[in-house]
C-alpha cells in the first residue's frame, strides 16, 4: 500500500480486495507474472500468431508468440541496460495502436516496471499533469508526436511541464534527430533478459511458489488516469495480478480459448483495449488482431478475413455500424458491406459492448439490423476492466429480454474475479435489495491497489470496504436466482431539480424516440429557482428540422413537466472520452442563458 495511506483506509482497501472471503494474496491465477504467461506460450505454441496488426493504410504485420516474446525481451534489455529502468519504475507513452506500443508495454512488464499510457486526444496541460504526477522517468513518443512531447515536458504557456521526464525515446522508423530511436536501439539486443543472467535481479527471480512469486504479481503494471469531466485526474494503480485475474475472468466468461481470435478496434491507451483484447487472448494462448483505429468500412471485412471470433466495442461504434449497414443496403450491397454475407461470418460469435452508455433503442436497432449477439457488460479502470457481462449461455430470446425489456440494457452478472452489490447512494454503507436503486459497488481480486497519491479519494472511495463506482444502478434476479445488474446513470450526473433527482438516461430514451433526433443528451444546468433544471442537447439527423418547441412537446407527452427538458440546444457533435463515454458536464455551459429563468407549465 502507498505510504501516504492511513491505516483505516489501507484496511478498507484490503477488505475491498476480498472475493468470497479470499484475499488478493491467495492468487486465483497459476502464473508468476505476465512474462511467465508469454514465455509459456512462446515455448508451447511458438509458431501460433499472437499479434496481427493493420496499419492506417491496411498493411498487415504478423508476429508469432516466439517472435513477439523475443522482441519484448530485446526491448526490455534496452530499457534495463541503456535507460536504467528498474522494477517499480514508470514510463509514459505518447502513442497509438501499434505493434511498437504493445512491445513497450510488455517490455516494462518483463522488468517489473509500469506504464502510464497517454491519450493523445487530451489537451497538453492534462497530459503534462499526468506525466508530472506519475513520477515517470522516460517518455516513449511516436515520431509524429515528438515535438508535442518536447513542449509538454518542457512546459509551454506558463505550464510547469514534467521535469521528472529525463529521456524521450522516439518510436517509429523515421529519423528521430537527437532522440534515440526505439527500433534501432532494440534491433541487435539479446532475446533473453540480461538481468536474469547477470544476477542483477536475483532477489526478484521467482523461487518455486514462495513470496517472490507474490512480489512479482504485486508489481505495478499500469497507472491509468480516470477520464473524469471535472477536477484533477486520478491515477489508478493496477498490478500485474489485476490484469491477469481480470483477463482470466473475461476469457472464462466469454468462452475464449487458445484456438480463437479476438479483434481490437479500441485504443490501447485504455484498459478496455489492453485487458480485453491483449491480455485476455494472451492468457489463453489465443490471437488478437490489432487495428490502428476503428474503420467502419473494414470492420466486417477483417473479421471475415482473419476469422475473428469476438470483438470488443463501445456503443458509439454500434451506431456507426448501423449507419454503415443502412448505406450499404441502399447501395444494393449486404448490410456487412461489399460481398460479405452471414456465411462469411459464420465463425464470428458475438460482440462485447461496454464502457459507454448503451440505450435500449440502440441495442434494439443493432439487433434488428444484424441479428448478432451483444454481450453487454460493465467495468471501470478501478476494477481493471470488466466486472460483469450478460451470460454467454443465454438463448437469443433471453439475451434480448435482458437487453430490451427493462428500460435499461442489463450489464449482466458478476464475473469470477469480483462480487457486486447495490448500496445506498448517500454513502452510508447500507446495502440495498432487489429493484432498489443505489450505488453500484464492487469488491474482489480485480479491484485496483488504490489511487496514486490521492489519500482523500482513497478514503472516500473505500469508506465502507467496497469500491464505490459512483454509478447508479439496481439488480433483478433471473429465474435461476442470479442477479442481473443495470446501470441507470452516473450519480454525479444525476439531475437534482429542487431535491428531486432524475437519471439522464431516462430522459435520453425519450429523446432518442423522437423522429429526426439522431442523438440526445439530458443535461442538468444551473438554475436559480431549482438549483438545477433539465436541458436537452440534441443532434439532428441530416435533413431533419424539428425545433426546440417540438422536442419539448414530444418529451411532455412521455414525461412529467418536472422531468421534461425546459430548454434545447442543437449541435453537431457530442463530446466523448476516448472510450465513448458521454461527457455531459462539458455541455452545461451551453445552457447559461437560462440560469435565471423560471420555467412554468
Amino acid at each position: 500500500m502507498s505510504s501516504d495511506m492511513d491505516a483505516l483506509t489501507a484496511a478498507n482497501i484490503e477488505q475491498a480486495h476480498l472475493k468470497d472471503g479470499i484475499p488478493q494474496e491467495m492468487r486465483k491465477v497459476p502464473h508468476r507474472n505476465i512474462r511467465d504467461v508469454l514465455s509459456m506460450h512462446s515455448k508451447t505454441s511458438g509458431r501460433k500468431p499472437f499479434l496481427i496488426y493493420y496499419d492506417e493504410e491496411g498493411a498487415r504485420q504478423e508476429l508469432s508468440y516466439a517472435e513477439f516474446n523475443a522482441r519484448a525481451h530485446q526491448a526490455a534489455n534496452f530499457m534495463y541496460e541503456d535507460l536504467g529502468i528498474r522494477r517499480g519504475d514508470r514510463v509514459v507513452t505518447i502513442a497509438y495502436n501499434h505493434v511498437d506500443t504493445v512491445l513497450i508495454y510488455f517490455a516494462c512488464w518483463v522488468i517489473g516496471a509500469a506504464v502510464a499510457p497517454q491519450n493523445v486526444a487530451e489537451d497538453d496541460r492534462r497530459i503534462a499533469f499526468i506525466l508530472r504526477n506519475s513520477e515517470a522517468k522516460v517518455c516513449f513518443a511516436r515520431v509524429e508526436y515528438l515535438e508535442r512531447a518536447e513542449n509538454i515536458i518542457a512546459g509551454v504557456d506558463g505550464d510547469e511541464g514534467a521535469p521528472n521526464i529525463t529521456r524521450i525515446i522516439a518510436v517509429g522508423r523515421e529519423r528521430a534527430g537527437r532522440h534515440i530511436n526505439f527500433h534501432a536501439a532494440i534491433a541487435s539486443r539479446p532475446t533473453t533478459f540480461l538481468a536474469d543472467e547477470s544476477g542483477a535481479k536475483a532477489d526478484d527471480t521467482p523461487q518455486g511458489q514462495g513470496s517472490a512469486d507474490s512480489a512479482r504479481l504485486s508489481d505495478e503494471a499500469l497507472l491509468v488516469y480516470t477520464s473524469g469531466t471535472t477536477g484533477t485526474p486520478k491515477g489508478v494503480i493496477l498490478a500485474q495480478y489485476n490484469l491477469l485475474v481480470d483477463a482470466q475472468g473475461i476469457s472464462q466468461w466469454q468462452a475464449i480459448t487458445g484456438n480463437q481470435r479476438m479483434m481490437c478496434v479500441l485504443p490501447i491507451h485504455h484498459v478496455n483495449g489492453i485487458v480485453v483484447t491483449l491480455i485476455a487472448p494472451l492468457y489463453v494462448g489465443g490471437s488478437t488482431v490489432l487495428n490502428r483505429r476503428f474503420s467502419v468500412s473494414h470492420f466486417w471485412e477483417r473479421i471475415a478475413r482473419e476469422r475473428v471470433n469476438v470483438v470488443s466495442v463501445v456503443p458509439t461504434l454500434l451506431q456507426f455500424l448501423i449507419e454503415y449497414g443502412e448505406r450499404e443496403r441502399e447501395a444494393g450491397n449486404t448490410i456487412f458491406g461489399g460481398d460479405i454475407s452471414r456465411r462469411d461470418l459464420s465463425h464470428f460469435r458475438h460482440l462485447i459492448c461496454g464502457a459507454g452508455t448503451l440505450s435500449v433503442a440502440l441495442a434494439r436497432a443493432f439487433s434488428d439490423m444484424f441479428g448478432i449477439t451483444i454481450l453487454h457488460g460493465y467495468g471501470l479502470s478501478e476494477t481493471t476492466c470488466y466486472s460483469c457481462f450478460l451470460p454467454i449461455n443465454l438463448s437469443w430470446q433471453a439475451n434480448q429480454h435482458w437487453l430490451l425489456d427493462h428500460d435499461y440494457p442489463s450489464i449482466g452478472c458478476p464475473i469470477e474475479a469480483n462480487e457486486m452489490a447495490i448500496f445506498a447512494a448517500d454513502g452510508s454503507g447500507i446495502k440495498l435489495g432487489e429493484g432498489e436503486r443505489g450505488e453500484i459497488c464492487i469488491r474482489g481480486h480485480n479491484v485496483m491497489q488504490g489511487y496514486f497519491k490521492r489519500p482523500d479519494a482513497n478514503a472516500e472511495t473505500f469508506k465502507f470496504k467496497w469500491f464505490r463506482s459512483g454509478d447508479e444502478g439496481f439488480f433483478l434476479r433471473g429465474s435461476d436466482g442470479r442477479p442481473f445488474f443495470f446501470i441507470t446513470g452516473r450519480i454525479k450526473e444525476l439531475i437534482n431539480r429542487g431535491g428531486v433527482k432524475f437519471s439522464p438516461l431516462d430522459i435520453e430514451e425519450v429523446l432518442l424516440g423522437i423522429d429526426g433526433v439522431k442523438a440526445g443528451l439530458a443535461i442538468g444546468f444551473e438554475n436559480v429557482y431549482y438549483g438545477e433544471e433539465v436541458g436537452a442537447y440534441v443532434v439532428l439527423e441530416d435533413g431533419a428540422k424539428p425545433d426546440a418547441e417540438f422536442i419539448i412537446a414530444q418529451c411532455r407527452r412521455r414525461m412529467t413537466f418536472e422531468k421534461s427538458p425546459k430548454a434545447v440546444v442543437f449541435g453537431r457533435d457530442i463530446p466523448v472520452t476516448s472510450t465513448g463515454k458521454y461527457q455531459r458536464l462539458k455541455l452545461q455551459g451551453l445552457f447559461a442563458e437560462w440560469a435565471r429563468t423560471q420555467f412554468r407549465r
